[in-house]
């Protein structure tokens, strides 16, 4: 990867749930049985709140409008060693944003394939034990104790 194409450490994590408290996760094309919510990298220039409707959209078709909740959290944590040829050299650590989007009702999800092979509506505690991140089981737990005033 050229120093053009280099990743920002910085990222955005969208939790996706219904009102009635189902989760999406969709399983990644590599690494093999790693399960996510909507996350990727905040491109130049990018805010996080920006970077999440962008990653929402391109990762299941879901558009969110204003409906976007900003959780206000941040939280740094370390790059695991197989995704640090992406960042640029001697960079460990990554900053994640944390946003959520509550629907009435769940909705057909359209995968990136590149990205994506499946995904699953789930309960709170079925989707957190599923995911395979930390930041994004602490997310989900978040959204979900906090779901009846979003």
């Amino acid at each position: 990867m050229s120093r053009t194409e280099r990743k920002r450490a910085q990222s955005a994590l969208v939790v996706v749930c219904t009102r009635g408290g189902e989760f999406l996760l969709m399983r990644r094309t590599r690494p093999a049985g790693f399960w996510q919510s909507v996350t990727g990298s905040l491109a130049p220039g990018e805010t996080p709140r920006h970077a999440a409707a962008r990653e929402l959209w391109e990762e299941t078709g879901l558009r969110a409008g204003g409906a976007l909740i900003d959780l206000h959290q941040s939280v740094l944590f370390p790059i695991i060693p197989a995704w640090r040829h992406r960042y640029a050299p001697n960079v460990c650590f990554n900053r994640e944003y944390r946003f959520a989007l509550v629907l009435d009702s769940r909705r057909l999800v359209r995968l990136n394939p590149r990205e994506h092979l499946e995904y699953r509506w789930l309960p709170a505690r079925e989707a957190a034990e599923l995911t395979g991140s930390r930041t994004n089981r602490e997310t989900i737990e978040t959204v979900e104790a906090r779901r009846a005033w979003l």
